[in-house]
């Protein structure tokens, strides 16, 4: 008899559980717009991004119009900065970008896309296309915004993505030397002859300089 009571009483108590959490998680669809932004605060200032992620993809589908959008977009693309995580910046920053860039603010959202990708370099060895590419991206921003107030920043980035290419390619050209294909290292000593920074004394450096370089 006592056997059959805590049985019942154990089914009880797991299927009252389990609609709670199910009531729950039900709850937890169909929130004002408000409430998600509330929760992306919330968790970002927790710590806990990925919850702060799933609440702006409640938020931007419950809410498409939504005023809240804007300022979640930059928070978020902050906070993943800051925790070095740059495809979600550049996610995050890329949505702003094409739902709300305006004259006013162009300028300072390319320069955070330059900067994160800036920031994305880990090993220059294995993304010379990211490295190739944000050094044509800050090229750009320099010719498209010569006044801009974030431009001693983007010629910082620039001249450190110039060293950083400048030893890749002496890197290179000694591999292709010692491999015997002169042709090809002679293609990577024109790149090094070219380049404006080739007497720059911490140029001269092997590779393990990269991560000084790019801090």
């Amino acid at each position: 008899m006592i056997i059959r009571y805590l049985a019942t009483l154990t089914l009880l108590l797991f299927i009252t559980t389990g609609c709670s959490s199910k009531l729950k998680e039900q709850e937890t669809y169909n929130k004002p717009a408000a409430y998600w932004y509330k929760e992306i605060l919330k968790y970002n200032a927790n710590g806990d991004l990925d919850k702060a992620d799933d609440a702006y993809t409640s938020l931007a589908s419950e809410h498409v119009g939504s005023p809240y959008l804007k300022e979640s977009l930059m928070i978020l693309a902050h906070a993943h900065l800051e925790e070095d995580e740059y495809l979600m910046a550049n996610f995050y920053l890329d949505n702003y970008i094409r739902r709300f860039a305006t004259s006013k603010n162009i300028e300072y959202l390319k320069y955070l896309k330059i900067k994160s990708h800036f920031k994305e370099f880990k090993n220059p060895k294995r993304n010379q296309k990211l490295l190739i590419d944000t050094i044509a991206d800050a090229n750009l921003y320099l010719e498209k915004f010569p006044h801009s107030i974030y431009n001693p920043l983007v010629e910082t980035i620039l001249t450190k993505l110039y060293l950083t290419e400048l030893i890749l390619n002496r890197d290179i050209a000694k591999l292709y030397k010692r491999l015997g294909r002169d042709k090809a290292a002679k293609i990577y000593q024109k790149k090094i002859n070219q380049s404006w920074l080739k007497d720059t004394p911490i140029a001269t450096q092997n590779s393990g300089i990269f991560s000084a370089i790019l801090d």
